[in-house]
């Protein structure tokens, strides 16, 4: 294809988005019906974060807005294709995102737009230098949009590890209050009404999902035992599980959670020996591979001192 055809193309291509994005612009400015009624129903609460006014707060949720019908379509084919909607479905809740399967895939065939036109570009730089065909060009297209498909999971297991490593670091320091909480006389669920309150993070969103199943009359063992099997983590279903058998048989609650809490500090310090014995093996690399060949070289290349003043 010649390069006026190609330009024809993307002019056209070019102009089409641009009419696509004028038409959803005036759709947007036009006053919603809430907008205009809602101000003069006095008696009614204003529901400013009510589904129809809510801001959109991704690109990803304004993609879905704009081109909902089609993205959503493209993650049922998605969804059918990998599957594992169950292993998403825990993945995402081991992470703390607020999404649901669909939104993900939709997340997941955003991704794979970006890498599809990342590749069409690629192509079509090499196709006016000249460079490559039309099959090959489809098959690197095809190859973007698989990449970025599965990037977007593997960036979730990123998320899951990360979020994992946060409540490995905050879990001491939790089950330390809870411990000096119950100690000093206040029943488990003031602890842990007191320990969310006052501390951040992620094992506190958890904590805080567990203190609202409880007070929606959801009993304390049950609630904890939820906890145990939603996470990941052996140390966290195993604090829940202390709990929940503190709870029921009448084992010391601060004693439980005190040696939990020197459990984790002690499996943190194993794991710091072993990423220190591993970095050691690392940091022998910059000096066999750089500081000892140029000694030798030193040693090779350069006059002893006598021969010189010989």
């Amino acid at each position: 294809m010649s390069a006026t055809v190609w330009g024809g193309l993307l002019g056209g291509l070019a102009g089409l988005g641009l009419l696509l994005v004028v038409t959803r612009v005036a759709v947007l400015r036009r006053p919603q019906l809430a907008v205009r009624v809602l101000p003069y129903v006095r008696d009614v609460p204003m529901r400013d974060q009510g589904p129809g006014l809510r801001p959109v707060s991704s690109p990803t949720s304004a993609a879905a807005g704009i081109f909902g019908p089609v993205l959503r379509s493209a993650a049922d084919l998605v969804e059918r294709m990998l599957g594992g909607s169950t292993s998403v479905r825990r993945r995402l809740e081991r992470a703390g995102l607020d999404r649901t399967v669909q939104e993900f895939r939709i997340e997941q065939v955003v991704w794979g737009l970006v890498g599809f036109a990342a590749a069409a570009a690629i192509s079509l730089v090499r196709a006016l230098g000249g460079v490559g065909g039309v099959g090959s060009a489809v098959v690197f297209c095809v190859l973007g949009l698989a990449f970025g498909v599965f990037a977007r999971d593997n960036r979730l297991g990123t998320q899951v590890k990360n979020r994992e490593r946060q409540v490995l670091t905050e879990f001491p320091t939790i089950a330390e209050l809870l411990a000096l909480s119950v100690a000093a006389g206040e029943s488990p669920v003031s602890a842990l009404d007191r320990v969310v309150r006052r501390s951040h993070g992620a094992l506190s969103e958890d904590l805080s999902r567990v203190l609202a199943r409880v007070r929606t009359g959801e009993p304390v063992g049950v609630a904890f035992e939820s906890l145990a099997r939603s996470t990941g983590l052996p140390i966290v279903a195993r604090f829940a599980t202390g709990i929940t058998v503190a709870m029921e048989r009448g084992t010391p609650l601060a004693d439980v959670l005190h040696a939990q809490a020197a459990d984790v500090r002690e499996a943190g310090r194993r794991l710091l020996i072993e990423t220190a014995a591993r970095k050691e093996i690392a940091m022998m690399a910059p000096v066999v591979f750089f500081v000892l060949p140029v000694t030798i070289l030193f040693a090779l290349c350069v006059k002893p001192v006598h021969e010189v003043y010989a």
